[in-house]
């Protein structure tokens, strides 16, 4: 395992990430990967990429949970409409994601299509399943039968959206917040209101702002 650091939108601003290059998975603790920041996200899917010619080494059977060392259970899940796999520790300690089904949640993968099935049987009669390295007879099945992982494609299109929508959240989420700009447009807000004396319009925003008034 290999540790990294990267940005979190949790309480804490950064989380430790283990991740296996050998065996091309990675460790999240509680949480961690909905706490990924955009960027996070972006670095994750770099540090894959560049791994992505080295055969994986097949899991341990059973894999164990780092923390308390208990077997980790296959789990299937749903990430928004987009079906995923992992093995998860019963203790609650964390989850052990495979590259693939992480690329999967974070839609950089899509699954074939009909035809693009078809293409891929009249040339090929079995493939291995990425997530956990079982034989699918392709003339038979167009999923895993071990993990029930569908059959998919790192689709260009697919990962340059991604990228896209990524880096636009990630942008947004650093673009720095003017004081006044924000102490401006609450004075400008609470001066419609009739009601409202100048007194109370300046109690109001100034108490907003965390500030005190003697």
């Amino acid at each position: 395992m290999v540790q990294r650091t990267f940005a979190s939108r949790g309480v804490a601003p950064a989380v430790d990430i283990d991740l296996c290059f050998d065996c091309q998975g990675i460790w999240f603790d509680n949480l961690e990967s909905a706490q990924l920041t955009p960027g996070a996200i972006l670095e994750l899917f770099q540090a894959i990429r560049e791994r992505e010619a080295t055969a994986p080494r097949p899991l341990k059977d059973p894999c164990r949970c780092p923390e308390c060392r208990s077997p980790l259970t296959l789990t299937h899940d749903f990430h928004k409409t987009t079906r995923i796999s992992y093995l998860r520790c019963n203790a609650g300690h964390g989850r052990f994601t495979p590259f693939v089904q992480f690329l999967r949640e974070k839609e950089f993968v899509r699954p074939l299509t009909p035809g693009e099935m078809a293409s891929l049987r009249a040339v090929v009669s079995q493939v291995r399943c990425s997530s956990c390295g079982a034989p699918i007879d392709l003339s038979r099945d167009a999923q895993c039968s071990y993990c029930h992982a569908p059959i998919e494609v790192l689709d260009g299109d697919a990962v340059a959206h991604t990228i896209a929508h990524l880096t636009t959240e990630e942008k947004a989420r650093q673009r720095p917040v003017d004081p006044g700009a924000a102490f401006d447009a609450l004075f400008s807000a609470e001066r419609t209101r009739p009601e409202a004396a100048p007194l109370d319009l300046l109690w109001d925003v100034v108490s907003l702002l965390g500030a005190t008034v003697d």
